[in-house]
């Protein structure tokens, strides 16, 4: 008997349009939920009343800024990552400490400039490329690569 040939139809999803959408740029609309929850994290360790989530708010930002940059997209964000990225550890031992969450203004100054790199390299990519950078950096931190600190 001859095999016969079983395409598969693609009725929920045109994946003509999917891959249109791939290759462009992140739509304005997804960019903005995650520029407010970044900026609304930034301005509560201003205020001094971060919460964990908040710091996880940022953390996550530097994860994928970092592993953007170190994939060649806005090398220059390396700088930004290592001065937020102590600000981060910082906070974390205040908090273990003292139970409240915050940094001081340089830590701050790290977060906003972080924030200005990494939305330029959000900006300048493709949504595909995005999403496998930001798979790419989940992927690291699961696996407990060597430059990964735990707290």
């Amino acid at each position: 008997m001859r095999k016969h040939c079983r395409r598969k139809i693609y009725s929920l999803v045109n994946p003509i349009s999917l891959a249109i959408d791939g290759v462009r740029t992140t739509p304005q609309s997804a960019l903005n939920d995650l520029r407010l929850r970044e900026l609304a994290a930034i301005e509560s360790f201003a205020k001094g009343k971060a919460t964990l989530q908040d710091w996880c708010d940022i953390n996550a930002m530097l994860s994928i800024a970092e592993t953007m940059a170190l994939a060649g997209v806005g090398p220059e964000a390396l700088v930004d990552c290592e001065a937020a990225q102590k600000a981060l550890i910082e906070a974390a031992r205040r908090f273990e400490a003292t139970r409240r969450m915050g940094t001081t203004g340089p830590g701050i100054q790290a977060f906003r400039g972080l924030f200005e790199v990494h939305d330029l390299q959000r900006q300048s990519i493709q949504r595909s490329d995005y999403e496998k950078l930001i798979q790419k950096s989940l992927h690291r931190i699961r696996s407990k690569a060597k430059e990964v600190i735990e707290l």
